[in-house]
């Protein structure tokens, strides 16, 4: 199996419920460093996995739309701890559906699988890997 992993970020504001969340019940801050990986069973006729460019550029598209906002605000997240994990696959599903609509291009049409891994600090990070 083949990956090609691009990063980018993103900041954001929330707040959690319940009591297991201790101070994070409050409104506060983080920026996520976002990495993903694209994997495919064998390489194009190219060489290659995906385009890293036109990966990157998808990336940075589907993050733009939560970049500096408060998660507690948008409609989509209403009722929802926006947790690392919960953010992991709101990210996987958002590039999935990209990858279905070919904006990666005929490379994207041979991918199998992605990764999408959070970090929210340089000691904790959750990710989300599905086939696609």
């Amino acid at each position: 199996m083949y990956s090609l992993t691009v990063r980018d970020h993103f900041m954001i504001a929330h707040s959690f419920r319940g009591e297991i969340f201790g101070p994070a019940q409050g409104l506060h801050g983080a920026t996520y460093v976002v990495d993903v990986s694209f994997e495919r069973e064998e390489l194009d006729q190219d060489d290659l996995i995906v385009d890293i460019g036109l990966a990157s550029e998808v990336l940075k598209r589907t993050l733009a739309p939560l970049n500096m906002k408060n998660l507690d605000d948008l409609p989509e997240f209403k009722g929802r701890n926006t947790t690392t994990e919960f953010m992991a696959r709101v990210i996987f599903d958002r590039l999935a559906e990209a990858i279905g609509k070919g904006d990666l291009g005929k490379t994207g049409q041979g991918l199998c699988a992605i990764k999408v891994t959070l970090s929210e600090s340089h000691i904790a990070w959750a990710s989300y890997r599905g086939k696609l």
